[in-house]
Parts: structure tokens; sequence; C-alpha cells
């Protein structure tokens, strides 16, 4: 193999994050909210930062609340570039659709 095609067949890891579903309005598609902690330059204290992600949930599996984990990918749409690996955590009294639990 030549060093040429082995630059060319570089594999990146992609980007992981965790959050909370703040929208599940849309068909295939949630808003999740990705908090972090910062240190403010001036003050030396900690504040916290929060970035909005629209993710592609193929099975309409996520509900608002729900703690999820997202995974960088590429364009799926204007403003879609994750998805959603796995749901990590259910929000608290959620709820299954009928159609997703077989009843």
């Amino acid at each position: 193999m030549t060093e040429k095609a082995m630059v060319d067949t570089k594999v990146r890891r992609r980007a992981k994050k965790v959050g909370v579903v703040t929208s599940d309005k849309m068909d295939k598609s949630v808003v999740v909210r990705v908090d972090r902690t910062v240190m403010h330059k001036m003050y030396k204290r900690y504040v916290k930062r929060s970035a909005r992600f629209m993710a592609h949930d193929e099975q309409n599996r996520c509900r608002t609340g729900d703690t999820v984990e997202i995974i960088e990918s590429r364009p799926l749409s204007a403003n879609k570039r994750w998805r959603v690996c796995r749901i990590v955590r259910r929000a608290a009294g959620a709820t299954q659709p009928a159609a997703l639990t077989g009843e």
C-alpha cells in the first residue's frame, strides 16, 4: 500500500456529546441541549454554558426530557449534523407511545 493511499483512508474519530432533549416535535429530528462549564476569564468562577444541536432520530424514540448521547455525522439536512446514538436515561414519567410498545 502506498503512502498516499494510507492518507486517503484515514479514519477520523467522531465527536460524541451527552445532552437533554428539549424538543421532539419534528419528524425524525430532535433538539438536544448540551451543557458545559467553563471558567470565567475575569472572575475565575465556573459558568454554565449551553449549546443546542439538531440531531437525527430515525425511530422517533426520543421524548422531551430524555438524556441522550449524540454522535457527529455527515450533514443530513441544512441544520442537522448529529445523530442520536443511544438514550442514556428516560425522562421521569415518560411513557412510550403505543406504536412502539406493540400494544
